[in-house]
């Protein structure tokens, strides 16, 4: 059996008479990426909070790195918040330092490490800079630095690519990739799909502190099947609208990802595609995971 970085079961935590988390389970096995999804105000960050030890649950089990209790782990967990968690007019290079040795590094050790992040990072020349005087990307990257400066079993990703530009955020992910290939076990929450569909091997989507959602992406993919038919075509937009057997059509320039209505015959709806754009290119994939997020958080 796999073992699990985190497994929490009946999971509760209230605010007044909300319940923001409501009976959760979740299981994160050592060494995966996973997912932790669903639209805003569904319990993410209060779930975050809660495995961390930053809430005290009002209810359920929690296990975190083998210990009932966070606190006792804290050394070994990683933390990007969603919100900034830098000072400001501390010295980039001398804030990682910092940050390094209060998670147990020596200073020598934890000042290389800054060191060696910041060059990794491409802010190499900024570490004799205050914080606040770099962008908010810059920012993004040095709070990343931060979570896993000390080489932590368990990062805890809380929207991460907040801020970063498309160059910045192929390197958060090659970074995220680095963490995960040394060992460590990744929770990412975030709102970028493609990011999701790349990265996690797992995934939990919540909806009103429940998941909807919850288990391997390969496994609920494949529950879904092959009823998406992806033609690249050199029509115009609008073409493909309202075929007969199609539940939805989603177009990006010239492709288009066609929703197959169950019990639909994909040669019939084939043809059809063929006689109205000239194909170039044809498949018929299992859904994308943000069409099967759209679908279920939409359903509610």
């Amino acid at each position: 059996m796999q073992m699990q970085a985190l497994a929490c079961r009946g999971l509760v935590k209230t605010f007044d008479a909300r319940r923001a988390v409501d009976g959760l389970d979740l299981s994160v096995s050592a060494g995966s990426i996973f997912g932790l999804l669903g639209p805003n105000g569904s319990g993410k960050t209060t779930t975050i909070r809660t495995c961390l030890g930053i809430y005290l649950p009002d209810g359920g089990d929690l296990e975190l790195l083998g210990s009932a209790d966070p606190l006792a782990v804290r050394h070994r967990i990683g933390y990007l918040p969603e919100e900034r968690g830098l000072y400001p007019r501390m010295k980039v290079r001398e804030q990682l330092a910092f940050l390094g040795s209060i998670r147990g590094l020596a200073a020598a050790e934890a000042d290389r490490r800054a060191q060696r992040w910041l060059e990794r990072l491409g802010l190499a020349g900024r570490g004799p800079r205050q914080t606040r005087e770099l962008s908010r990307g810059m920012q993004q990257k040095v709070q990343f630095a931060a979570a896993a400066i000390h080489e932590p079993a368990l990062i805890v990703l809380d929207e991460p690519y907040a801020g970063l530009d498309p160059v910045n955020a192929r390197l958060l992910t090659e970074l995220i990739t680095e963490q995960r290939d040394r060992g460590a076990t990744v929770v990412l929450s975030t709102h970028r799909m493609d990011l999701v569909e790349a990265l996690c091997d797992s995934i939990c989507v919540l909806h009103a502190g429940r998941p909807i959602l919850n288990g391997p992406l390969a496994d609920i993919k494949a529950a879904w099947g092959r009823n998406t038919l992806a033609v690249e075509h050199g029509g115009e937009r609008g073409r493909l609208a309202g075929l007969a057997g199609v539940e939805a059509c989603d177009e990006t320039g010239r492709e288009a990802r066609l929703r197959l209505a169950p019990g639909a015959d994909a040669q019939q709806v084939i043809r059809a595609v063929i006689e109205r754009v000239e194909v170039r290119a044809l498949r018929l994939d299992e859904p994308h995971v943000e069409e099967i997020y759209v679908e279920e958080v939409g359903r509610r």
